[in-house]
């Protein structure tokens, strides 16, 4: 038996975990590399293990970090089960395909300009038939349902709170006598944000591995961040501006909609016009709206008293692509909440090329960007920006709201793992080096957890 730390050790994206045991190999997560152009050139490295040896894998959530290699995976010979929670296999239905159209996409462009230049063509990293391919083998499973997946191989997902369907995978392996329990926490989302439940509780493993996205740092007070946003939408008002919210489409997408509504008043948005400018949000939404009995309590007391979310009377949602360029022609009073939610896709990088120059437009980071993207350049204050091969000066007023994360902070990250009594060994994944580096000093000083941070490739023998 041994674990092999393969993706998402160097940086936060690419996860992926290989377990072994008796002659079986099973990938925890299989998740698309995003940053810079380079960093996600790395997708198209070959995997460190043959696809058609594959006995199963096991998806921790939704999300392209963690699920956009599957149809790579199965265009290269996989053929077996994808577990995953029901509400997952809705996402990844939205999520892949909508990842596969891009690849096709991006590499009809590359083409075009390979074409000019005289150069070989390249293929897309996979298709939408190659994604269909992977949804049809993902299998679902319900919270606290174990299930024997392989001979002396047993898996359960627990909640883990950072999107709907999001899991910490708990799994028991059995070989030549030998147990061994090993918890993996996918993305841990933060206690008490609205919607989700707070991560469930786990208590015995030997072997834990943890996210640390931010296992250096502490979220904004959530009420102070709700202050914070409505002072932010109160001066893009008086600066008569429009107000831009790169958006992840699952999660992040639904909560800014469901803070809306609930401060519809409050807020003034009476003065507003606001666009779900992100077809693959709309259909999350669905998907959000088909598992009320994943809410937590608040979501569940409002969903039963008025049988809809808090009501936002001036949504306007936009899947076409005309709906979405006639946004472009409104100067002030639009809040448009648009993909990609790091800005280095999606329709986001449209609104922005339009207001990123205009003094009175306001624009609000509501989640974490990657090393590279275009989010990163704004966050970091960079005076102009490089969009489609233009350079814009950044007039625009940029805001970082941190306190929305849907990833865990260090005291939630420690709060979770504090849960376990039997005092497992914890290998740290999942953030930059120095958040890893922090967030394991931190398990091995303040909560006595033996702890390291894996390279990668490193094999541990179990």
């Amino acid at each position: 038996m041994h674990i092999e730390f393969y993706g998402a050790t160097s940086g936060i994206t690419g996860s992926c975990h290989i377990i072994r045991a008796n002659g079986h190999l099973v990938l925890l997560d299989c998740g698309l590399i995003q940053g810079r152009r380079d960093v996600e050139a790395l997708n198209r490295e070959p995997f460190p293990f043959a696809p058609d040896e594959i006995s199963a894998v096991v998806l921790s959530h939704g999300h392209i970090d963690h699920s956009g290699r599957l149809p790579l995976l199965v265009k290269q010979g996989y053929r077996g089960p994808i577990y995953a929670h029901n509400a997952t296999c809705d996402l990844c239905e939205i999520l892949l395909e909508d990842s596969a159209s891009l690849q096709e996409r991006d590499a009809q462009y590359e083409n075009k300009w390979r074409k000019r230049k005289n150069k070989p063509l390249i293929e897309p990293l996979y298709s939408v038939e190659d994604a269909r391919g992977a949804l049809a083998n993902i299998v679902g499973l319900h919270y606290q349902e174990k299930k024997d997946i392989l001979p002396g191989i047993s898996i359960r997902f627990q909640d883990a709170g950072h999107i709907m369907g999001s899991c910490s995978v708990e799994l028991w392996l059995d070989e030549d006598g030998a147990q061994r329990k090993i918890v993996f926490s996918g993305d841990l989302g933060q206690y008490d944000t609205p919607i989700l439940n707070d991560p469930a509780v786990i208590e015995e493993a030997d072997h834990v591995l943890i996210e640390s996205t931010y296992g250096n740092r502490r979220h904004r007070d959530r009420q102070m961040t709700i202050d914070e946003i409505g002072e932010i939408i109160s001066a893009a008002s008086h600066q008569h501006g429009n107000l831009l919210i790169p958006a992840f489409s699952v999660g992040r997408s639904q909560e800014i909609l469901y803070f809306l509504g609930k401060y519809y008043e409050q807020w003034e948005l009476d003065r507003w016009e606001v666009f779900l400018d992100s077809p693959m949000a709309i259909k999350a939404s669905k998907v959000y709206w088909d598992y009320p009995h994943l809410y937590d309590e608040e979501a569940t007391h409002l969903r039963r008293n008025i049988n809809e979310m808090p009501p936002l009377r001036n949504l306007h949602l936009t899947p076409g692509v005309e709906e979405s360029m006639a946004i472009n022609n409104i100067k002030s009073g639009a809040i448009i909440i648009a993909g990609s939610g790091m800005c280095n896709g999606g329709r986001i990088v449209h609104h922005l090329k339009r207001n990123i120059s205009r003094e009175g437009a306001h624009v609000m980071i509501v989640g974490y960007q990657a090393g590279g993207t275009l989010g990163r350049r704004l966050v970091d204050g960079e005076p102009q920006v490089k969009i489609h091969g233009e350079y814009y000066p950044v007039r625009a007023k940029i805001h970082t709201v941190g306190g929305l994360s849907a990833h865990a902070d260090v005291d939630d990250l420690s709060r979770w793992i504090g849960n376990f009594t039997s005092g497992p060994a914890v290998h740290v994944v999942h953030g930059e080096p120095q958040s890893k580096q922090d967030f394991r000093d931190r398990l091995e000083r303040e909560l006595g957890f033996g702890a390291d941070v894996p390279e990668q490739g490193q094999v541990l023998e179990l």
